[in-house]
């Protein structure tokens, strides 16, 4: 219903979703574990690609061939790959520093940091579901990265469902470093909102990074989410940080992995699209055609129909599904709030769950 995967390169995409999603298990491990990988993962290796993307910038200003055709320079060289990625490093060192109560890291006024950079990244997808919607309401367009979205309802509901998602994240300053100082304890961020917040995120890529979403909209929300369900208790937001950081970094510099080019060009068999382009990469070919060929220019809308016909219904589907979730979520906070007299943004909301106890057991209260 939602992906196409079942025809001649299902092997190949299924068997990369379970590389992908391996790998990112394995990684993050590899970062929480010790300081080393931790310094390894989020200082040196995003030094080493800072320099190597200065110097992609200035040899493409010098106009040498290696830097002109160098992947990063053609397909990731706009300000939303950098600003991505870069703050997820950002939320990836801050957790570092309280779980390892670096400098302001032991401060009780930074504990508000992880709420605070979270909902920021929230807010900028809430801001790109407006934008698909205003921009391509019941037709196609194309954004400025290059794929081909189809607004509506969907965007509209998704975005909303950001907005209630923000405010589901409870005790915002009951955040500690776990015991064995391998984590960054959030104990009441359980299941609840790891659940409506993967069903949002999950819509968010599906209606605004589709070309991308059978990977970073499945793969990268399962990773965390596997591990903080089975061993990792209490540590989520920080292992979705992690993760994410670390896709963004594989991404920048290999995006020909997964990347599908406005005329419908893709370069592996395992790349994937979703259920909205009716005939597949056909589809993407003739909004290309009709757009003028090389001269689409983002902002171009094309009408859904007939070649470029769109099946918006599982982007409706799974929309509504994240703003049904996000409320319910929502609505039980502040019922918990009003029936315990508790500030839910001050103290923590699911106590009496197995989830909670269980994170709360591996963290330092005292610090």
């Amino acid at each position: 219903m939602f992906f196409e995967v079942y025809g001649a390169n299902a092997l190949a995409q299924w068997g990369m979703l379970l590389v992908v999603l391996v790998g990112l298990i394995l990684f993050n491990e590899f970062a929480r574990r010790t300081k080393l990988g931790g310094a390894i993962t989020f200082f040196a290796i995003p030094l080493a690609l800072t320099a190597y993307f200065v110097a992609i910038a200035i040899g493409a200003r010098m106009g040498a061939e290696w830097a002109l055709t160098n992947q990063t320079h053609l397909y990731m060289n706009g300000w939303f790959h950098y600003a991505k990625l870069y703050a997820a490093l950002t939320g990836c060192i801050g957790f570092m520093m309280i779980k390892y109560e670096w400098g302001i890291g032991a401060k009780r006024w930074f504990k508000p940091f992880p709420f605070i950079i979270v909902a920021i990244n929230i807010l900028i997808a809430v801001a790109s579901d407006f934008e698909s919607a205003i921009m391509g309401w019941n037709k196609w367009w194309l954004s400025s990265e290059g794929v081909w979205l189809y607004g509506g309802w969907h965007n509209v509901f998704n975005g909303v469902a950001g907005l209630f998602n923000i405010f589901c994240m409870t005790a915002w300053w009951n955040v500690y470093p776990s015991k064995d100082k391998k984590d960054m304890i959030w104990a009441d961020m359980t299941w609840v909102y790891i659940l409506v917040y993967d069903i949002w995120n999950f819509a968010y890529t599906y209606n605004c990074l589709p070309t991308h979403s059978w990977y970073c909209g499945i793969a990268l929300l399962l990773a965390p989410t596997v591990a903080a369900l089975l061993w990792n208790r209490g540590g989520w937001i920080q292992n979705r940080a992690n993760t994410l950081a670390i896709w963004c970094m594989f991404a920048q510099v290999f995006p020909l992995f997964q990347e599908v080019f406005k005329d419908g060009f893709h370069k592996f068999s395992w790349v994937v699209l979703p259920t909205q382009y009716v005939n597949g990469f056909d589809t993407i070919t003739a909004l290309y055609a009709e757009a003028g060929g090389e001269a689409a220019a983002t902002g171009t809308t094309i009408e859904a129909v007939g070649a470029t016909a769109a099946n918006p219904t599982a982007m409706l589907v799974i929309s509504a599904l994240a703003l049904i979730t996000n409320i319910v979520a929502f609505g039980y906070i502040m019922y918990q709030a009003k029936a315990r007299h508790i500030n839910p943004y001050k103290e923590d909301v699911f106590v009496d769950q197995k989830y909670y106890k269980d994170a709360m057991a591996r963290a330092v209260v005292n610090s």
